[in-house]
Protein backbone atom coordinates (compact mmCIF):
# COMPACT_ATOMS: atom_id res chain seq x y z
CA UNK A 1 0.00 0.00 0.00
CA UNK A 2 1.25 3.21 -0.78
CA UNK A 3 0.47 6.17 0.72
CA UNK A 4 0.47 10.05 -0.24
CA UNK A 5 -0.64 13.37 1.02
CA UNK A 6 -1.24 16.61 -0.11
CA UNK A 7 -2.79 19.71 0.45
CA UNK A 8 -4.82 22.25 -1.58
CA UNK A 9 -7.72 24.66 -1.28
CA UNK A 10 -10.67 25.86 -3.35
CA UNK A 11 -8.89 27.37 -5.82
CA UNK A 12 -7.22 23.83 -6.48
CA UNK A 13 -9.70 21.91 -6.22
CA UNK A 14 -10.05 20.71 -10.00
CA UNK A 15 -6.18 20.00 -9.88
CA UNK A 16 -6.16 17.96 -6.55
CA UNK A 17 -9.00 15.41 -8.01
CA UNK A 18 -7.05 15.28 -11.29
CA UNK A 19 -4.36 14.07 -9.31
CA UNK A 20 -6.00 11.56 -7.66
CA UNK A 21 -8.23 10.43 -10.32
CA UNK A 22 -4.71 9.54 -12.02
CA UNK A 23 -3.43 7.43 -8.72
CA UNK A 24 -5.99 5.73 -8.91
CA UNK A 25 -5.63 4.75 -12.53
CA UNK A 26 -2.40 3.86 -12.33
CA UNK A 27 -2.11 2.67 -8.49
CA UNK A 28 -5.67 0.55 -8.59
CA UNK A 29 -6.38 -0.40 -5.14
CA UNK A 30 -2.65 -0.16 -4.09
CA UNK A 31 -2.67 3.32 -2.56
CA UNK A 32 -4.09 5.77 0.30
CA UNK A 33 -4.52 9.67 -0.14
CA UNK A 34 -4.76 11.91 2.51
CA UNK A 35 -5.45 15.22 1.62
CA UNK A 36 -5.36 18.86 3.50
CA UNK A 37 -8.68 20.17 2.57
CA UNK A 38 -7.50 23.88 3.04
CA UNK A 39 -10.46 25.93 3.50
CA UNK A 40 -14.06 25.05 4.25
CA UNK A 41 -15.54 25.01 0.95
CA UNK A 42 -12.99 22.78 -0.22
CA UNK A 43 -13.65 20.44 2.77
CA UNK A 44 -17.20 20.17 2.20
CA UNK A 45 -16.75 19.81 -1.65
CA UNK A 46 -14.84 16.66 -0.38
CA UNK A 47 -16.94 15.43 1.77
CA UNK A 48 -20.06 15.38 -0.81
CA UNK A 49 -17.26 13.81 -3.45
CA UNK A 50 -16.95 10.29 -1.16
CA UNK A 51 -13.71 9.35 -3.08
CA UNK A 52 -13.14 5.98 -2.16
CA UNK A 53 -9.26 5.60 -0.89
CA UNK A 54 -9.25 9.32 0.51
CA UNK A 55 -9.44 10.64 3.80
CA UNK A 56 -10.10 14.24 4.44
CA UNK A 57 -8.19 16.05 6.68
CA UNK A 58 -9.83 19.13 7.97
CA UNK A 59 -7.77 22.45 8.84
CA UNK A 60 -8.96 22.72 12.12
CA UNK A 61 -7.97 19.21 13.46
CA UNK A 62 -4.45 19.78 11.54
CA UNK A 63 -3.26 23.03 12.63
CA UNK A 64 -1.57 22.89 16.07
CA UNK A 65 -0.28 26.00 18.19
CA UNK A 66 3.53 25.87 16.53
CA UNK A 67 1.41 26.10 13.02
CA UNK A 68 -1.09 28.78 14.22
CA UNK A 69 1.75 30.96 15.70
CA UNK A 70 3.64 31.52 12.68
CA UNK A 71 0.44 31.67 10.64
CA UNK A 72 -0.24 35.18 10.85
CA UNK A 73 3.41 36.78 9.92
CA UNK A 74 3.20 34.80 6.30
CA UNK A 75 1.37 35.06 3.14
CA UNK A 76 -1.05 32.04 1.89
CA UNK A 77 1.20 30.67 -0.03
CA UNK A 78 4.05 30.91 2.66
CA UNK A 79 1.91 29.29 4.54
CA UNK A 80 1.28 26.34 2.84
CA UNK A 81 4.83 26.19 2.26
CA UNK A 82 5.30 25.87 5.77
CA UNK A 83 2.86 23.25 6.53
CA UNK A 84 3.85 20.66 3.50
CA UNK A 85 6.50 18.65 6.00
CA UNK A 86 3.42 19.07 8.61
CA UNK A 87 1.26 17.52 6.33
CA UNK A 88 3.37 14.42 6.25
CA UNK A 89 4.32 14.36 10.04
CA UNK A 90 0.49 14.18 10.87
CA UNK A 91 -0.44 11.28 8.59
CA UNK A 92 2.58 9.35 9.73
CA UNK A 93 2.05 9.80 13.51
CA UNK A 94 -1.54 9.92 13.45
CA UNK A 95 -2.85 7.19 10.85
CA UNK A 96 0.32 5.46 12.12
CA UNK A 97 1.91 4.71 8.61
CA UNK A 98 4.87 2.72 8.10
CA UNK A 99 5.92 5.54 5.06
CA UNK A 100 4.63 8.81 3.71
CA UNK A 101 4.79 10.48 0.34
CA UNK A 102 4.26 14.08 -0.03
CA UNK A 103 3.18 14.95 -3.59
CA UNK A 104 2.06 18.00 -4.85
CA UNK A 105 -1.68 18.99 -6.02
CA UNK A 106 -1.07 20.38 -9.39
CA UNK A 107 1.19 16.32 -10.88
CA UNK A 108 -0.24 13.93 -13.06
CA UNK A 109 0.79 10.51 -12.92
CA UNK A 110 1.40 8.27 -15.55
CA UNK A 111 2.20 5.17 -14.17
CA UNK A 112 2.46 3.73 -10.93
CA UNK A 113 4.72 5.79 -8.95
CA UNK A 114 5.60 2.48 -7.00
CA UNK A 115 8.72 2.07 -9.41
CA UNK A 116 9.89 5.48 -8.01
CA UNK A 117 9.71 4.35 -4.16
CA UNK A 118 11.31 0.83 -4.86
CA UNK A 119 14.30 2.66 -5.99
CA UNK A 120 14.65 3.91 -2.40
CA UNK A 121 15.90 0.30 -1.62
CA UNK A 122 17.17 0.72 2.23
CA UNK A 123 16.95 4.70 2.57
CA UNK A 124 14.55 6.16 4.63
CA UNK A 125 13.85 9.70 2.39
CA UNK A 126 13.32 10.31 -1.42
CA UNK A 127 13.72 13.41 -2.72
CA UNK A 128 13.65 14.42 -6.72
CA UNK A 129 16.38 16.56 -8.68
CA UNK A 130 14.67 19.65 -10.52
CA UNK A 131 17.01 18.33 -13.48
CA UNK A 132 17.20 21.81 -14.90
CA UNK A 133 17.55 22.12 -18.28
CA UNK A 134 21.17 24.85 -18.68
CA UNK A 135 18.80 28.18 -19.77
CA UNK A 136 16.04 27.51 -16.94
CA UNK A 137 19.01 26.94 -14.41
CA UNK A 138 17.39 28.36 -10.88
CA UNK A 139 19.50 26.38 -8.50
CA UNK A 140 20.54 29.41 -6.57
CA UNK A 141 17.43 30.97 -6.00
CA UNK A 142 14.81 27.72 -5.98
CA UNK A 143 17.05 24.72 -5.27
CA UNK A 144 18.89 21.39 -6.55
CA UNK A 145 15.73 19.29 -5.83
CA UNK A 146 11.77 20.06 -6.07
CA UNK A 147 9.49 19.40 -3.12
CA UNK A 148 6.92 18.14 -5.23
CA UNK A 149 7.07 14.15 -4.51
CA UNK A 150 9.07 12.99 -1.33
CA UNK A 151 9.25 10.13 0.71
CA UNK A 152 9.93 9.49 4.23
CA UNK A 153 9.70 6.39 5.92
CA UNK A 154 8.66 5.77 9.34
CA UNK A 155 11.50 4.85 11.30
CA UNK A 156 14.64 6.74 13.15
CA UNK A 157 16.11 8.10 10.39
CA UNK A 158 13.11 8.90 8.62
CA UNK A 159 11.78 10.76 11.46
CA UNK A 160 14.91 12.45 12.35
CA UNK A 161 15.09 14.14 8.83
CA UNK A 162 11.51 14.92 8.75
CA UNK A 163 11.75 16.47 11.90
CA UNK A 164 14.15 18.64 11.43
CA UNK A 165 12.45 19.96 8.00
CA UNK A 166 9.51 20.41 10.04
CA UNK A 167 11.32 23.08 12.39
CA UNK A 168 13.00 24.76 10.07
CA UNK A 169 10.19 25.30 8.31
CA UNK A 170 8.85 26.88 11.15
CA UNK A 171 11.56 29.01 12.07
CA UNK A 172 11.59 30.51 8.08
CA UNK A 173 9.90 29.82 4.90
CA UNK A 174 9.11 32.59 3.33
CA UNK A 175 8.90 33.38 -0.33
CA UNK A 176 12.29 35.60 -1.06
CA UNK A 177 15.77 34.39 -1.07
CA UNK A 178 17.95 34.71 2.14
CA UNK A 179 20.57 33.20 3.39
CA UNK A 180 20.54 30.44 1.26
CA UNK A 181 16.99 29.71 1.79
CA UNK A 182 13.72 29.94 -0.41
CA UNK A 183 10.80 28.62 1.26
CA UNK A 184 10.18 25.37 2.22
CA UNK A 185 12.66 24.14 -0.61
CA UNK A 186 16.58 25.16 -0.33
CA UNK A 187 16.32 23.36 2.68
CA UNK A 188 16.50 20.42 0.98
CA UNK A 189 20.02 21.27 -0.84
CA UNK A 190 22.50 19.67 1.47
CA UNK A 191 20.39 16.75 2.98
CA UNK A 192 22.44 14.17 0.46
CA UNK A 193 25.63 15.26 2.59
CA UNK A 194 24.08 16.07 5.48
CA UNK A 195 21.58 12.93 5.96
CA UNK A 196 23.49 9.56 5.23
CA UNK A 197 19.78 7.92 4.31
CA UNK A 198 18.80 10.37 1.97
CA UNK A 199 18.57 9.12 -1.72
CA UNK A 200 18.43 11.13 -5.07
CA UNK A 201 15.51 9.66 -7.55
CA UNK A 202 17.72 8.24 -10.32
CA UNK A 203 14.84 7.48 -12.57
CA UNK A 204 13.62 10.48 -15.25
CA UNK A 205 10.50 9.89 -15.61
CA UNK A 206 10.02 11.18 -11.64
CA UNK A 207 9.79 15.15 -12.02
CA UNK A 208 9.71 15.93 -15.61
CA UNK A 209 8.36 19.80 -15.55
CA UNK A 210 7.93 22.63 -17.05
CA UNK A 211 11.87 23.29 -16.48
CA UNK A 212 13.48 20.46 -17.58
CA UNK A 213 10.93 19.32 -19.82
CA UNK A 214 13.17 20.64 -23.04
CA UNK A 215 15.12 17.63 -22.71
CA UNK A 216 12.45 15.10 -23.84
CA UNK A 217 11.06 14.03 -26.61
CA UNK A 218 7.19 11.92 -26.00
CA UNK A 219 5.33 9.22 -27.68
CA UNK A 220 2.49 6.77 -26.78
CA UNK A 221 3.59 2.87 -27.35
CA UNK A 222 1.26 0.41 -25.93
CA UNK A 223 -0.90 2.73 -24.26
CA UNK A 224 1.76 4.04 -22.26
CA UNK A 225 3.58 7.85 -22.70
CA UNK A 226 7.39 6.65 -23.42
CA UNK A 227 10.16 9.96 -23.19
CA UNK A 228 13.08 10.19 -25.16
CA UNK A 229 16.19 11.86 -24.20
CA UNK A 230 16.80 14.18 -27.00
CA UNK A 231 20.64 13.92 -26.12
CA UNK A 232 21.14 10.43 -25.16
CA UNK A 233 18.37 8.67 -26.85
CA UNK A 234 17.55 6.63 -23.68
CA UNK A 235 13.86 5.80 -23.28
CA UNK A 236 11.42 5.87 -20.19
CA UNK A 237 8.09 5.74 -18.82
CA UNK A 238 6.88 8.66 -17.56
CA UNK A 239 5.70 8.42 -13.91
CA UNK A 240 4.67 11.88 -13.04
CA UNK A 241 4.45 15.36 -14.69
CA UNK A 242 4.81 18.87 -12.34
CA UNK A 243 2.19 21.35 -14.44
CA UNK A 244 4.11 24.34 -12.45
CA UNK A 245 2.18 27.87 -13.35
CA UNK A 246 -0.85 26.30 -15.07
CA UNK A 247 -3.55 28.42 -14.74
CA UNK A 248 -7.41 28.87 -15.65
CA UNK A 249 -7.17 31.92 -17.91
CA UNK A 250 -10.36 34.24 -19.55
CA UNK A 251 -12.85 32.59 -21.79
CA UNK A 252 -12.29 29.15 -21.16
CA UNK A 253 -8.71 29.65 -21.97
CA UNK A 254 -5.56 28.27 -20.39
CA UNK A 255 -1.63 29.25 -19.84
CA UNK A 256 0.10 25.82 -19.84
CA UNK A 257 3.07 27.48 -17.61
CA UNK A 258 5.22 30.68 -17.07
CA UNK A 259 6.25 32.16 -20.59
CA UNK A 260 9.92 31.98 -20.31
CA UNK A 261 9.23 28.14 -20.91
CA UNK A 262 9.39 26.59 -24.26
CA UNK A 263 6.98 23.59 -25.09
CA UNK A 264 6.86 22.16 -28.06
CA UNK A 265 3.61 20.52 -29.74
CA UNK A 266 5.48 17.12 -29.08
CA UNK A 267 4.98 18.07 -25.42
CA UNK A 268 1.62 19.73 -25.43
CA UNK A 269 0.14 16.72 -27.36
CA UNK A 270 1.04 14.36 -25.34
CA UNK A 271 1.66 15.82 -21.77
CA UNK A 272 -0.86 18.73 -21.58
CA UNK A 273 -3.72 17.63 -23.82
CA UNK A 274 -4.65 14.92 -21.24
CA UNK A 275 -4.06 17.36 -18.23
CA UNK A 276 -6.39 19.39 -19.77
CA UNK A 277 -8.95 16.39 -20.67
CA UNK A 278 -8.50 15.09 -16.73
CA UNK A 279 -9.24 18.58 -15.49
CA UNK A 280 -12.62 18.82 -17.44
CA UNK A 281 -13.59 15.26 -15.79
CA UNK A 282 -12.52 16.88 -12.66
CA UNK A 283 -14.78 19.93 -13.04
CA UNK A 284 -17.74 17.58 -14.28
CA UNK A 285 -17.28 15.63 -11.16
CA UNK A 286 -17.34 18.80 -9.49
CA UNK A 287 -20.47 20.41 -10.89
CA UNK A 288 -22.95 16.89 -11.21
CA UNK A 289 -21.90 16.12 -7.32
CA UNK A 290 -21.15 19.28 -5.41
CA UNK A 291 -22.37 22.41 -7.12
CA UNK A 292 -22.79 26.32 -6.41
CA UNK A 293 -18.95 25.95 -6.38
CA UNK A 294 -16.25 26.56 -8.94
CA UNK A 295 -13.05 24.24 -8.63
CA UNK A 296 -10.47 27.16 -10.34
CA UNK A 297 -9.59 30.10 -9.89
CA UNK A 298 -9.15 32.38 -13.13
CA UNK A 299 -6.30 35.44 -13.79
CA UNK A 300 -6.08 37.42 -16.47
CA UNK A 301 -3.10 36.66 -17.73
CA UNK A 302 -4.80 36.33 -21.31
CA UNK A 303 -5.23 39.92 -21.77
CA UNK A 304 -1.44 40.33 -22.62
CA UNK A 305 -2.62 38.75 -26.46
CA UNK A 306 -5.94 40.63 -26.32
CA UNK A 307 -4.68 44.10 -25.75
CA UNK A 308 -2.45 43.59 -29.17
CA UNK A 309 -4.40 43.47 -32.60
CA UNK A 310 -2.00 41.02 -34.12
CA UNK A 311 -1.93 38.68 -31.14
CA UNK A 312 -5.61 38.23 -30.79
CA UNK A 313 -5.91 37.83 -34.26
CA UNK A 314 -3.72 34.92 -34.53
CA UNK A 315 -5.45 33.46 -30.95
CA UNK A 316 -8.87 33.78 -32.05
CA UNK A 317 -8.13 31.78 -35.55
CA UNK A 318 -5.84 29.45 -33.84
CA UNK A 319 -7.27 28.94 -30.80
CA UNK A 320 -3.68 29.36 -29.29
CA UNK A 321 -1.08 31.71 -29.19
CA UNK A 322 2.50 31.02 -27.37
CA UNK A 323 1.47 29.83 -23.97
CA UNK A 324 -2.21 30.32 -23.97
CA UNK A 325 -4.61 27.67 -25.80
CA UNK A 326 -8.15 27.61 -25.99
CA UNK A 327 -10.00 24.42 -24.29
CA UNK A 328 -11.65 23.96 -27.41
CA UNK A 329 -8.17 23.31 -29.59
CA UNK A 330 -7.85 20.50 -26.91
CA UNK A 331 -11.03 19.18 -27.58
CA UNK A 332 -11.19 19.18 -31.62
CA UNK A 333 -7.42 19.13 -32.12
CA UNK A 334 -7.03 22.05 -34.02
CA UNK A 335 -3.22 21.68 -33.03
CA UNK A 336 -2.44 18.28 -34.57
Amino acid sequence: MLNFCTLFNTTYLSRGLAMYQSLKQQCGTGFHLYIFAFDQHCFEALTKLKLTQVSIVNLKEFENEALLAVKPGRTAQEYCWTCASSTIKFCIENFNLDHCTYVDADLLFFKNPQVLIDEMQDKSVLITPHRYTPEYDQTIASGVYCVQFLTFKNNAEGMEVLNWWVNACLDWCFSRCEDNKFGDQKYLDDWAERFSCVHVLKHPGGGVAPWNVQQYDFNIKSGKCIGTEVSGKQNFDLVFYHYHAFSYSLNGSYMLTSKGYKLNRNQIKHIYKPYVKALSAAEELVNKNVGGIIPYQTNNELEWVKKVLGRNLLFSIRGYYKHFYTKRSFQYSFLY
